[in-house]
């Protein structure tokens, strides 16, 4: 590596049991970092006392965590410090971090916008405006030395709501894992029209669920709407959650996979529907419109069912050539230099 090894610190809300496109970044990222040398520890909810997240029982929220955190942080000394969420574990490090900044020293952290979280809120609160949700994330993310976000497009529309220093983290895909190789042999009526994720109102899946299309609908997740969406849809086939291998299965044995968010800020299920050979359909959004390229790979039109005619279209191996190109080394080095924007002082600011 072209650095030395570093002691590198994560706080992230969002960790094990949970499973979602944040862990596996993090999980991603750590594993790959310490393969090269660094001594990586990411703090999570499972730490500490925590209490389900209503309606969301599988997101665990610490309880009062400031001071142990702070203990935590301090006996690790760390050399750069990463805080990946808004929620109270993320706070309280933000708070601990941000009370140590001065010019003198410089600001020991980073952060990274990985969920349009004024966007999740305003769906399930619509009396709570956009720019309150903004005007919190520019606070919280204000005196970072960088906030990274994942495509050109989310960098915009957050520099359009006056958020700075921002900075490019992609992500990748395990194209041993994901490949067309692994396809179930299902029992459905083709084309077979895929979702995977969280089965959640942020998600805007009933915007595929509701279109006349032939063929299937199948969903692979599981989330607080599933058991409202399967009495709304008896049609559709609901395969529950499923990972690894298993999920790659599902991937690689659809026509297309459907990807109606609007929230999302990436949408790591595309990158790894793309790796089995699927094209994806989606609504113009910051998780698809930087990854898919209309006639390699998919469709993006506002139109939910007139993209998946044209992703119906596209052929497997320039899915799969798309996505041997986002390699998770690539997206690594990238996190690291961002850390390395942070003073050389950091790990004396700890001490």
């Amino acid at each position: 590596m072209e650095t030395l090894p570093q002691r590198i610190l994560i706080v992230s809300d969002a960790w094990h049991p949970q499973v979602n496109g944040v862990v596996t970044t993090l999980n991603t990222t750590a594993d790959m970092l310490r393969s090269w040398g660094h001594t990586v520890e990411v703090i999570g909810p499972d730490r500490f006392r925590n209490i389900p997240l209503p309606s969301y029982p599988e997101i665990r929220l610490a309880l009062f965590p400031a001071r142990r955190l702070r203990q935590m942080i301090r006996a690790f000394k760390p050399d750069a410090l990463h805080i990946a969420t808004e929620g109270p574990l993320g706070l309280a490090a933000r708070r601990f971090a941000a009370r140590r900044f001065s010019k003198r020293k410089g600001t020991p952290f980073t952060t990274a916008y990985h969920t349009q979280f004024p966007e999740y809120v305003n769906v399930r609160l619509p009396f709570i405006p956009l720019r309150w949700g903004y005007a919190w994330m520019r606070w919280f993310h204000g005196p970072a030395t960088a906030t990274m976000v994942a495509t050109d497009s989310m960098e915009q529309q957050l520099t359009a709501h006056g958020m700075t220093h921002l900075v490019r983290w992609g992500r990748g895909v395990d194209t041993e894992l994901f490949k067309p190789e692994r396809a179930h042999t299902l029992d459905l009526p083709r084309p077979i029209h895929l979702y995977v994720g969280r089965v959640a109102p942020e998600k805007n899946i009933e915007a595929f669920l509701k279109l006349d299309l032939p063929g299937s609908k199948l969903v692979v997740g599981d989330g607080p709407s599933l058991e409202a969406l399967k009495a709304r849809h008896p049609e559709v086939h609901f395969a529950g959650y499923h990972r690894g291998a298993d999920l790659a299965g599902y991937y690689a044995a659809a026509d297309v996979m459907v990807f109606p968010s609007l929230t999302d800020t990436f949408g790591l299920v595309v990158l790894e529907a793309m790796a089995c050979g699927t094209p994806v359909a989606a609504l113009p959004a910051p998780g698809s419109v930087d990854q898919i390229i209309p006639g390699v790979n998919g469709s993006v039109q506002a139109d939910l069912q007139q993209a998946i005619q044209e992703a119906l279209t596209v052929t497997s191996e320039t899915c799969r050539r798309h996505a041997l190109e986002r390699s998770w080394e690539v997206c690594t080095r990238q996190f690291l230099k961002n850390l390395q924007r942070a003073p050389d002082e950091i790990s004396e600011s700890f001490a």
